[in-house]
């Protein structure tokens, strides 16, 4: 926080690693953020040598923030939250023993499973989130029955879901036989479930829907259910976009 500079108390709490910016919106509407003894506001600004509290808990508004960036191979049945009111698996749980308080960047529905990236780097987390930064997501999709060309044209062009099409995304066949295709489909949205809704509304059932790869960074061989920090070099891959005109550049 440079000296004496005041800033949206949102980006502070995401600079300071306590949530994304749109959690901390949230999290200061809902009451849970007190300056200087004062319940804060929406848009309230805030500086180095004011107090502020999340929860009752002291934010060093000074301290040099400590990122993590963890890489977590999310199994099937857990969901992307740090807590569950209704003690369902959430893949917190996978990750106990970081250390570090991190949330996750986006989400993977209980049915789905492969990469995930949880930080506690708010501005990194916001830039990925973003749909101007255009960061692609691949994914490994089973799919029933088999497709034909139509359907995979659709699917590569957008289809309307909810009275809006979805943007263009990249579909290659990857193995083929009888009643069951192995699609590989790049997207850079993070709608809610959007790979399933799109497949059934060209009448198709995912079996099976795994994430590989966010931006330059690959899951690679990560066991399912293990986690592992990213390297630097990844870190800045995250922002990359490997695909020009349809060609993988990394």
């Amino acid at each position: 926080m440079a000296k004496n500079e005041p800033i949206r108390l949102q980006k502070l709490l995401s600079q300071c690693g306590i949530a994304s910016r749109r959690k901390a919106e949230q999290m200061i509407i809902d009451g849970h953020v007190k300056v200087n003894g004062k319940t804060a506001q929406l848009g309230d600004k805030v500086r180095p040598t004011d107090k502020v509290f999340v929860n009752g808990k002291r934010v060093l508004t000074n301290a040099k923030p400590s990122y993590r960036y963890i890489m977590l191979n999310k199994p099937r049945g857990f969901i992307t939250t740090m807590s569950d009111d209704r003690g369902r698996k959430c893949v917190a749980q996978l990750v106990e023993n970081v250390g570090t308080r991190v949330y996750p960047i986006g989400r993977l529905d209980k049915d789905s499973e492969g990469m995930l990236i949880l930080t506690n780097d708010g501005e990194l987390a916001n830039k990925i989130m973003h749909p101007k930064n255009s960061v692609y997501k691949i994914y490994r999709v089973t799919v029933r029955p088999s497709i034909d060309e139509d359907q995979l044209v659709k699917l590569e062009t957008g289809i309307e879901l909810d009275g809006v099409k979805t943007a263009p995304a990249m579909v290659h066949v990857l193995h083929q036989e009888p009643g069951r295709v192995v699609l590989e489909m790049i997207l850079h949205e993070g709608k809610n479930r959007e790979i399933r809704r799109m497949c059934e509304a060209v009448g198709l059932e995912v079996a099976r829907l795994k994430r590989i790869q966010i931006g330059g960074v690959k899951m690679g061989m990560l066991k399912q259910g293990d986690w592992r920090d990213l390297t630097e070099i990844e870190v800045k891959k995250l922002l990359s976009n490997p695909f020009v005109n349809g060609k993988q550049l990394i």
